[in-house]
């Protein structure tokens, strides 16, 4: 199987992504300490610690998360693989899938992305920062598939 890997413009969503949240996170925590703590030099250290760290997870999370990130689609399964401590693998039958959608979030069409959410009855997986092309192509081919495989497997029953 051969896994395909993400465009560069990905990682760029990632980062956005990333520091949105880690912006909205150091202003929560430097609010808490502006209204309760500023008194208190323990406090402040933890603050100026957690704002360090809440940097650096914004420089190394995005590039660790974009190298691990790939996907492939093979005619028996899709095969994902993301994670930053934990990694996770969700391999999905080709023939389990009853529903595919192409989503674009504000964040992914500021860089032209899109990802491919594919319901199945144990859940969703969701293939991310694709190229809006790709994403809609990928879509596409897995209706076709998922349509190939109700042909047979009616075809299969109507035969008994």
């Amino acid at each position: 199987m051969k896994y395909e890997k993400l465009s560069k413009n990905a990682l760029k969503c990632i980062y956005m992504g990333s520091g949105i949240l880690d912006i909205i996170a150091a202003v929560i925590v430097l609010g808490i300490w502006k209204l309760f703590f500023t008194d208190n030099h323990i406090a402040t250290v933890v603050v100026f610690v957690i704002c360090g760290l809440l940097l650096f997870e914004l420089l190394v999370n995005p590039i660790i998360r974009y190298n691990r990130y790939r996907y492939a689609i093979d005619e028996e399964c899709i095969d994902i693989v993301e994670g930053l401590f934990f990694i996770r693998r969700d391999i999905v039958p080709i023939e389990r899938l009853h529903k595919i959608a192409v989503e674009r979030g504000p964040i992914d069409r500021m860089f032209g992305l899109g990802k491919v959410l594919v319901t199945t009855a144990g859940g969703d997986v969701t293939i991310r920062y694709l190229e809006l092309e790709k994403a809609e192509k990928i879509a596409e081919g897995l209706k076709h598939r998922i349509n190939e495989v109700a042909v047979l497997t009616r075809g299969g029953e109507d035969g008994k």
